[in-house]
């Protein structure tokens, strides 16, 4: 069995778990949590930035980040499933991913700002920075949301999605009703998609 490290909040690590299921590999891998926040947790090992996901393989090796690991698993799936392996329609795909990925970085920087920081201690710049950032991908995606097959870009934006609905209220929703119906669309023709998303306690 492969071993996947990751939390359960994690759009990242989110990412790998709809990607497993797709790819027909969901029970090849045993999740085991992790806590990026306690020192003594063996993910600062596994990974030496000690950020989730991480996969470890059956042999040892050890693969992070989520685009790394997703790239692995359809290769392991026998490739061209997730991953286009024409050149034309790999590029574009990984751009597009990248895209996605960096709706949630910029969403989870703005989380963080609020999570350790004093209120007191805001860098007002700084928020307006990250959520531009969010603004502008969120406005690409929905003049012109991903079509086609579902692949890594589709996997991506699903996730930056569901992180907008659970760290920001889906506030997104109002101002973007076509990448909305395109989120219901993939929710529907991917089940993966609703099983691992998380419920605040």
């Amino acid at each position: 069995m492969m071993i996947l490290r990751s939390s359960l909040p994690s759009p990242f690590g989110r990412k790998v778990k709809i990607a497993a299921s797709l790819l027909g590999l969901r029970d090849q891998i045993e999740i085991v949590l992790a806590d990026t926040n306690d020192p003594a947790d063996s993910i600062r090992l596994q990974n030496p930035l000690g950020k989730i996901p991480a996969l470890i393989l059956e042999d040892g090796r050890i693969f992070f980040d989520s685009r790394v690991i997703l790239e692995y698993l359809d290769h392991r799936a026998g490739g061209n499933r997730l991953v286009p392996a024409d050149p034309d329609a790999r590029f574009a795909v990984l751009t597009q991913a990248a895209l996605a990925d960096g709706i949630t970085d910029a969403a989870i920087l703005l989380v963080y700002e609020n999570r350790f920081r004093e209120p007191q201690k805001h860098e007002p710049t700084w928020i307006a920075y990250q959520a531009e950032k969010v603004a502008r991908a969120l406005a690409g995606f929905d003049a012109a949301p991903p079509q086609g097959s579902r692949d890594i870009s589709h996997i991506g934006l699903a996730c930056a999605l569901g992180y907008l609905d659970l760290r920001f209220d889906g506030k997104w929703r109002a101002d973007h009703p076509k990448l909305a119906a395109w989120l219901e669309a993939f929710a529907a023709e991917v089940p993966a998609f609703e099983a691992t998303r998380f419920v605040q306690p």
